[in-house]
């Protein structure tokens, strides 16, 4: 059996298929997506159809990524979020609770989206903004620097 330290102790994990990253046995990847060799899957996480998790970024707990969905660089999804569509989250972005981003929605630098909150369209939120609470970001809102919606 193979084991992986992601972070709280050895569990029993894989390599993934399409790109040799790492994903812990009870988390789900499909083959059809794509986890770079320093990319994370764990937890109870779930990544499938054409998504791909790639550089440092990370994607567990009970999260789901899927579609053409990306999550890159040092970005954290996780919790209970769903990332979908051609959404991208990446950077050192966080996507967390039970927040949504879906459509052609961007979550990039030191960004955070939690609690219920929900991007869709081609909604961006950069920088070191926060959305949370049960926000509703959309359309082409663009929300950045230190800004908070909730």
């Amino acid at each position: 059996m193979t084991v992986f330290d992601f972070g709280s102790g050895p569990v029993p994990a894989h390599r993934h298929s399409d790109g040799g990253g790492w994903v812990a046995d009870t988390a789900m990847v499909a083959d059809t997506a794509y986890v770079s060799p320093n990319a994370k899957v764990f937890g109870n996480a779930r990544v499938f159809g054409n998504a791909e998790v790639y550089g440092d970024a990370q994607v567990f707990g009970d999260a789901t990524v899927y579609d053409n969905a990306r999550v890159s660089g040092n970005a954290r999804v996780y919790g209970n979020a769903t990332v979908f569509d051609d959404a991208r989250v990446f950077g050192n972005a966080r996507v967390y609770g039970d927040a949504l981003v879906c459509g052609r929605a961007r979550v990039y630098d030191n960004a955070q989206v939690f609690d219920n909150a929900q991007m869709f369209d081609d909604a961006r939120v950069s920088e070191d903004a926060m959305v949370f609470g049960n926000a509703r970001v959309y359309g082409n809102t663009w929300v950045s620097s230190d800004e908070e919606i909730s």
